[in-house]
């Protein structure tokens, strides 16, 4: 079974698998394919996570965010004005990207078919032109007119044939003479020249790609395991960690929504002092930091928070094979079409993941040369005690993937819900001043949004405990799942992303 964000990718998969391929090979076919249709999701030039459950062996996990080039010099960025990173038009926050390094990594350790079969489909795409989706038409507004946006110059409409020849030049020099092929080709050559000396040829030399231990923590009589820093997950473990100790209420009550809202800020409130590369992912799930945080979470009002407070684009997919081997993968642009930069020959738009760095003198998570940025993916996998597959899920959502996965894990593990009652339940994400990455930025701005689909009773319950509400048709991400249970698989795919789709035999 697989699930993805598009029909056409999880049927790319799925023919993948009928034909003898395995969960990582369907797993990079999936995301190939999107890179070519979903431009505005996920792209060549974004990073990826994921992790891997292969039947009797703790998940692997793989961290393939690229890292800040040799030129990145805080001092000029600070000089010139900025007191953050600039969050588009600016080369500085496009660390280099590092998917295709991903691929290769997952393919070395776990594929079964060669680059040419997986990666067939999407060169067909981008080469012979496919059906543009009603998500992308709105999105492409954005980046009309820029270079590298000529793919899409006569977009218009949902339907609209697309051509990517350029992306389809790069996934074909992959298949021919691997990463070196790309990083070193054309691709590498195109980043180098945008790049006006933000990067250097031994940055594109050096992989992207690390396997990683990944981080886990028991909740609801289940493992729960996601990507530790620099990545954003430990935040959906340390809130299941917190909210597992209160006698949830059904999903109908006010009381269930307020105290989950209460877990993820009494978890997260912290996340831009202590989500770095190298933070310690255990420690920040350790039972004498939370038992503060859970103690301070009253049933009746907002939790006063620590002194500290710190529309992302992505798009998540899952697949689980015959064999029980399942991949939890998740690949982005940061937001939208990312830094609105592109490589202009080959019209692959860059992401701007180095928003999430710092310039604060002495903040762990500096610009700086060869420094991977904190970052919001977070897939996530679930074992049982015996170890045993239970289920793959995630979502896109930029700072608000670890509430939904909370939300998500609360239906599966707590309540025992059906994946398309996991994915398709209404719900509540914490929105900041702007977009979807500041949400820890300033405390007083913080407001709850609801779902239409929500509890009717939600929006008061949430109210006269005293948080700030907003019922608003806002991103609430688009999640996938699929569970093992006794009868086979069982997978969904958010009806929020219109043309997801789960498709299994």
């Amino acid at each position: 079974m697989v699930s993805t964000v598009e029909s056409v990718a999880s049927t790319a998969a799925r023919d993948l698998l009928r034909n003898g391929g395995n969960a990582a090979d369907a797993a990079i076919a999936a995301n190939a394919v999107l890179s070519v249709t979903a431009q505005h999701f996920c792209g060549l030039g974004g990073d990826l996570f994921a992790l891997v459950h292969n039947p009797g062996n703790t998940p692997d996990c793989l961290n393939a965010s690229g890292r800040a080039g040799s030129g990145a010099d805080v001092d000029r960025l600070l000089s010139e004005g900025h007191r953050k990173m600039p969050h588009r038009g600016d080369i500085r926050s496009v660390p280099v990207p590092g998917v295709i390094d991903g691929w290769m990594a997952l393919h070395k350790r776990y594929g079964s078919m060669p680059f040419s079969m997986i990666l067939g489909p999407a060169i067909q795409l981008a080469t012979d032109g496919f059906a543009a989706s009603p998500l992308l038409v709105p999105m492409v507004e954005e980046i009309r007119g820029l270079p590298g946006a000529q793919d899409f110059e006569h977009l218009r409409s949902a339907g609209d044939r697309v051509c990517r020849p350029g992306v389809g030049r790069v996934l074909r020099a992959l298949v021919e003479g691997g990463r070196e092929a790309v990083y070193l080709g054309d691709f590498g050559n195109e980043l180098i020249k945008v790049g006006a000396g933000e990067f250097v040829l031994a940055d594109l030399e050096r992989s992207q790609a690390d396997w990683v231990d990944p981080l886990s923590a028991r909740v609801w009589g289940h493992d729960v395991w996601t990507v530790p820093p620099n990545s954003q997950g430990y935040l959906s473990l340390s809130a299941a960690l917190i909210a597992e100790s209160f006698e949830l209420p059904a999903y109908s009550d006010a009381l269930r929504a307020h105290l989950l809202i209460e877990s993820v800020r009494q978890a997260g409130h912290d996340r831009s002092e202590v989500l770095y590369e190298g933070a310690d992912g255990k420690s920040l799930l350790d039972p004498a930091r939370l038992d503060s945080r859970r103690q301070s979470i009253d049933t009746d009002c907002v939790s006063v928070l620590g002194d500290q407070w710190s529309n992302g684009d992505t798009m998540y997919l899952c697949v689980v094979d015959n064999d029980g081997m399942a991949v939890s993968l998740i690949q982005s642009n940061a937001d939208g079409f990312g830094s609105h930069l592109a490589l202009p020959d080959l019209g692959v738009f860059l992401h701007n993941r180095g928003i999430g760095f710092s310039t604060a003198e002495g903040h762990p998570a500096r610009y700086q040369s060869g420094m991977r940025p904190p970052h919001t993916l977070a897939p996530a996998l679930v074992t049982r005690p015996d170890g045993s597959l239970r289920a793959v899920l995630g979502t896109m959502g930029g700072d608000a993937q670890p509430q939904i996965i909370l939300q998500m894990l609360v239906r599966l593990l707590h309540d025992g819900a059906s994946p398309g009652d996991v994915v398709g339940s209404g719900r509540w994400v914490l929105h900041g001043d702007g977009g979807g990455f500041d949400t820890w930025d300033n405390l007083n701005t913080i407001e709850v949004l609801l779902e239409e689909s929500t509890p009717d009773n939600w929006a008061r319950g949430l109210e006269i405990r005293g948080h700030h509400v907003r019922v608003d048709e806002s991103n609430y991400g688009h999640a996938h799942c699929i569970e093992v249970t006794e009868d086979g698989l069982v997978g969904a795919a958010d009806p929020r992303a219109v043309i997801g789709s789960a498709l299994g035999d």
